[in-house]
């Protein structure tokens, strides 16, 4: 049996559909439906189960000796979140429960992290999963501090002893790609323009506030969900991989980039239109990202990621403007 948490959202229905088609067996998902329209995540899957978070540790209890492997990918995952009692309580407490439970068990444990744990990039990207490599990252919110948070006791708990016999932590870039479409303002850009570009509005992006990076010029590391889907399967072979990996393209490239991407892909004219970035979050905006991948690589990895546009291309193209945008 493998268990996804967050598996009716973004990243963890994406992994949902690659398990069935590579690995096939027993999928349990572990997430929250609600009333929206999340539920068309995993309508085409056939899982074992599904189960609420709340009820989550109690089946584990009940299926001990049966679960191989959990996905942990739930969390409260709004950059934008406020309450620090709730974010404590889903990204730190309940993942150091699940990681005593998998280590009493005898149950893998890949984990999603966050690039949000670098803050503003000062300190660079090195995924160096020591102590000390960890101890001078600064991130600029809370759901990045809960994840460094939780990234630093794994380190710790592993080093004395008490850890899954496979655990790793992946500090997602940014991730677009079909599935992410309840994710609303935290949507990724190309899922938020291409709508409007097809009805023929322009492109809007923010102005920059740094004098180094003109509007539009801001820089992330953009990996198309595909790529995490298929490090996650490959870690699901390499058994004996553990600690703590970015995972991006290694590439960063603009946003002015990337809406030409998605006019590329809808073969039209690039109209790009510069707004104000919102207060709110100017103060703890990055200006750049960029993934180091050389661990990961020296784990063995062998696979290359797809570029902007063709990720884009494919996105646009086989979902966004599809019938049926659902993977």
């Amino acid at each position: 049996m493998i268990i996804v948490t967050g598996g009716a959202g973004f990243i963890g229905s994406n992994l949902v559909a690659g398990l069935e088609a590579a690995v096939g067996g027993d999928i349990v998902v572990v997430d929250r439906l609600g009333s929206d329209e999340k539920w068309r995540n995993i309508a085409k899957r056939d899982l074992a189960a599904i189960v609420p978070p709340e009820d989550f540790f109690a089946f584990l209890d009940r299926h001990r000796g049966d679960v191989d492997t959990i996905f942990h990918l739930g969390a409260i995952s709004a950059t934008t979140e406020r309450d620090a009692d709730l974010i404590v309580r889903e990204n730190i407490t309940l993942p150091l429960r699940l990681w005593h439970w998998c280590a009493e068990n005898r149950t893998r444990l890949i984990y999603a992290s966050s690039a949000a744990t670098y803050g503003d990039g000062e300190a660079g990207f090195d995924d160096d999963d020591s102590p000390d490599g960890l101890a001078v990252l600064r991130p600029m919110n809370a759901y990045g501090w809960s994840k460094h948070a939780f990234d630093r006791r794994a380190i710790r708990l592993a080093a004395s002893g008490v850890h899954p016999p496979q655990w790793v932590g992946l500090k997602f870039f940014n991730v677009y790609g079909p599935n992410e479409y309840h994710k609303g303002t935290m949507k990724s850009v190309v899922a938020q323009i291409t709508p409007k570009i097809v009805a023929g509005e322009s492109a809007k992006l923010f102005t920059s506030h740094n004098p180094d990076y003109p509007d539009g010029g801001q820089l992330r590391d953009f990996v198309y969900v595909d790529d995490c889907v298929r490090v996650m399967l490959w870690l699901l072979e390499a058994e004996k991989v553990n600690g703590i990996f970015n995972l991006g393209t290694g590439s960063a490239r603009s946003f002015a980039d990337l809406a030409r991407s998605v006019f590329a892909a809808l073969g039209q004219e690039e109209r790009i239109e510069f707004i104000e970035m919102p207060e709110a979050i100017r103060d703890r905006y990055q200006y750049f990202t960029q993934a180091r991948m050389d661990r990961l690589r020296e784990a063995g990895y062998p696979d290359q990621f797809t570029t902007l546009e063709e990720g884009v291309r494919r996105y646009v193209k086989g979902f966004l403007t599809s019938d049926d945008p659902y993977r």
